[in-house]
């Protein structure tokens, strides 16, 4: 594990290990930060993207969130899954995987007293419903981006974390996907977003920016403590 502090920002590379297997990730925590959202890769290279780093320094700047960007493949398995796609369709052994990184998160002594959030993109939205499923008392918000909600099926109808699907306005398939999934998701706490213009990569000007401005004050209200957002009710009711 190596250990990187700037101005009292705790910087990690972490490995995760599921017995011989190892998961590596970027953890990074800002001071007094209250929460920790994690990026759930089903690929490699997800975790070196420059939007994935760009919607992580957002949510630490804006909202003083910690992130942590982790691969839910092994290097020799993002290999075969580049050849076969094998894995990323697999979301049940995805989500098994974020349920050890959420356990890690945990039992790790720097991160264990904050709440956790998911942020799936593409395929990754699956098994992040299904995480945090197994994880109801754990995980404290769900953001997804362009997600494939139609690989969580039935279990939709089970979700309690408070949701924000975020969608490109020229996304038309996603779109009905995700408004299928809002249907069928019963917490009150959820919310569909469309982006005016997006496409599923969100790399018009702006897109990604505004995308991030959503997911980050999602984030931020849901994984606060209680007592900041009884204060923020107040504040709205005067």
């Amino acid at each position: 594990m190596n250990d990187k502090q700037s101005w009292n920002v705790l910087e990690q590379i972490v490995t995760v290990e599921l017995g011989l297997l190892r998961l590596k990730g970027e953890l990074v925590v800002p001071p007094d930060a209250e929460g920790i959202v994690v990026f759930a890769h089903c690929s490699g290279s997800s975790r070196y993207s420059t939007r994935n780093h760009y919607l992580a320094h957002l949510l630490r700047q804006q909202q003083g969130l910690a992130t942590l960007l982790i691969n839910l493949l092994t290097e020799e398995e993002d290999v075969i899954d580049q050849r076969t796609q094998h894995f990323r369709y697999d979301i049940n052994f995805l989500a098994s995987r974020l349920i050890t990184v959420t356990d890690w998160l945990f039992e790790n002594p720097i991160t264990r007293h904050l709440k956790v959030g998911y942020f799936g993109v593409n395929r990754s939205s699956g098994a992040v419903f299904l995480a945090a499923l197994a994880r109801p008392m754990t995980v404290g918000a769900i953001v997804c981006r362009s997600g494939y909600t139609d690989l969580v099926g039935e279990s939709l109808s089970y979700v309690q974390a408070p949701t924000l699907l975020i969608v490109g306005g020229n996304d038309c398939a996603i779109i009905a996907m995700n408004e299928d999934a809002l249907a069928q998701i019963p917490t009150q706490n959820k919310q569909l977003e469309i982006i005016p213009g997006a496409s599923h990569q969100f790399s018009e000007p702006g897109a990604m920016e505004e995308g991030g401005r959503l997911a980050s004050q999602w984030f931020k209200y849901y994984l606060a403590p209680i007592k900041e957002k009884e204060l923020h009710l107040h504040a709205m009711s005067l």
